[in-house]
């Protein structure tokens, strides 16, 4: 792809994402979530504000120091100590950065007291030293859109000059409209000497919700470089989200021909990745990477989906890394959804049984937000048992401070009784490696919930096991007054139902040799 064409990301997830108050990173994080970063393709990683901490210098360096493709950039304030400082970081990198600031609205140039005057001659100063120690130098006017066009205009001319490549217009405050942010860069380009010689960048904060949409007019208008965060991580109301600017060029490729060399496909493992690492959990309705962003309960969307994608998704969930479009059984959903998902399960429905189960269905969704394959199954059983093909027999575990932590288990499978002993990082956890030596499957744990039915040390636990086999979901529940035993309980539940599933598909249950393995 030429230059022309071609849209930097410069992802701070790990420097204006940390900033998040509760997002803080341990060193081990920072540096997976980089390793992430450089393989899906980001050009520009900052990776820290290295003077901050020694923390934050050990991790610059250390990504410096790992990183295979991306820039590293390291930020950096108008003095020379910040940027001694982040040089002796980034050096390590393969492509370095330095990445300089100063405050240029009249808000900001008032709390280090210095003039029009005295602050262009900051600027010069600092970016001439920071081009002294390295060829690639970005530089920022915190607060942009709130300072005097005039001005900004002079301050940009002289980082020019002084050696900056990349010019960053940030957005602080998310104070500005797509329109204004499209007629800054192109004022820019017009009237700063050298500016089609350098590489435009905007960072914009999403106050008002316009990040996004901010960060692809200044791209309309010639900028070249998008800072953004993964999941829009950020101060106060977040940043431009890098999964929302990479998806928005992919899809609108026709009126924004535009090109950035990320891998989209690996957009959702990351985005759950730093959402588990910074606590900041993505919420349901976040486009391209919330829960919701490819589900459908709705019976008119269902339909539509079943007859033609497109009618109601404008990507595929494929290009961001999902197995497929969840159709979600609700109160909304119609026939059409459920004739459909049940023969997922293996249930090939007439006219009439359909009508006579949708009408059972539909009572059972106005009792339930969501109605799970296994809620389904046990549907079309009509209340008879389910048949348990796995039974728990006998439970014995093991644990204690410095104790090893196992579970002797007895499982009845088929009628026929096989034992064994598993260790594990807890009683728990050794019981489940216990149920799958015993019974081998490659289902994944997806939910484990122990809630207690009464207050006090003799309540009884309720615990609630999610497993996910190919794409399919299966819940078990039980409740006993032994927490251990509850568990072990609701996952041959879940179990069982996999197994019923696997049965009404056509699927091969798992060959197991029926003796003692202990």
């Amino acid at each position: 792809m030429s230059e022309q064409d071609k849209v930097f990301i410069f992802d701070t997830t790990l420097r204006d994402g940390e900033q998040s108050p509760g997002a803080t990173m341990s060193h081990a994080e920072k540096l997976e979530i980089a390793g992430l970063l450089d393989e899906m393709g980001v050009d520009i990683i900052e990776a820290g504000f290295p003077i901050a901490s020694e923390g934050d210098f050990a991790a610059v360096k250390a990504i410096s120091e790992q990183a295979k493709n991306s820039v590293i950039c390291g930020l950096a304030r108008a003095n020379f100590k910040d940027i001694d400082r982040c040089w002796e970081a980034v050096k390590h990198a393969k492509r370095p950065r330095i990445h300089t600031f100063i405050g240029t609205s009249p808000l900001h140039r008032a709390i280090p007291n210095l003039n029009m005057d005295e602050m262009a001659d900051r600027i010069h100063e600092t970016v001439t030293h920071a081009r002294n120690l390295c060829d690639n130098v970005q530089w920022s006017p915190m607060d942009a859109t709130r300072t005097e066009e005039d001005y900004l205009c002079r301050t940009v001319e002289i980082a020019i000059k002084a050696g900056a490549t990349t010019i960053n217009i940030p957005d602080t405050v998310g104070y500005t409209a797509p329109r204004e942010s499209a007629a800054l860069i192109q004022m820019l380009l017009e009237r700063v000497p050298g500016a089609d010689e350098i590489i435009f960048a905007t960072h914009c904060h999403n106050d008002l919700g316009m990040a996004t949409a901010n960060s692809l007019a200044a791209v309309e208008a010639g900028a070249r470089q998008i800072e953004c965060t993964i999941n829009g991580l950020g101060e106060r109301a977040g940043n431009t989200a890098l999964e929302e600017v990479v998806m928005a060029l992919k899809v609108r490729n026709d009126i924004m021909p535009y090109q950035t060399g990320i891998d989209s496909t690996k957009l959702m493992n990351i985005s759950r990745r730093v959402a588990s690492v910074s606590g900041f959990a993505v919420q349901f309705n976040k486009a391209i990477v919330g829960k919701n962003a490819f589900a459908h309960e709705s019976g008119i969307h269902q339909d539509g989906m079943l007859k033609n994608a497109e009618t109601f998704e404008i990507m595929r969930p494929e290009d961001v890394g999902l197995q497929a479009t969840n159709i979600v059984l609700g109160k909304h959903s119609g026939r059409a959804a459920l004739r459909s998902k049940l023969a997922e399960l293996g249930y090939e429905l007439g006219d009439n049984q359909l009508k006579d189960v949708f009408v059972r269905f539909k009572t059972l969704a106005d009792q339930k937000k969501e109605v799970y394959d296994d809620d389904l199954i046990a549907l079309m059983q009509s209340g008879d048992a389910e048949a348990d093909h796995i039974r728990l027999t006998a439970l014995k575990v093991s644990c204690g401070m410095g104790l090893e932590k196992s579970a002797e288990m007895t499982l009845e499978i088929d009628g026929k009784e096989s034992s064994v002993r598993a260790t594990g990082d807890g009683p728990v956890d050794a019981a489940f490696n216990a149920v799958k030596a015993l019974f081998p499957h490659q289902a994944r744990l997806q939910v484990y919930q122990v809630a207690a039915v009464t207050e006090g040390t003799d309540a009884q636990a309720t615990v609630s096991v999610r497993l996910e086999e190919d794409g399919k979901i299966a819940t078990g529940q039980s409740a006993d007054v032994d927490t251990v035993v509850a568990s072990v309980k609701a996952y041959v539940d879940a179990l069982n139902r996999l197994v019923v599933r696997r049965e009404k598909s056509g699927g091969d249950t798992p060959e197991v040799s029926y003796k003692d393995v202990s």
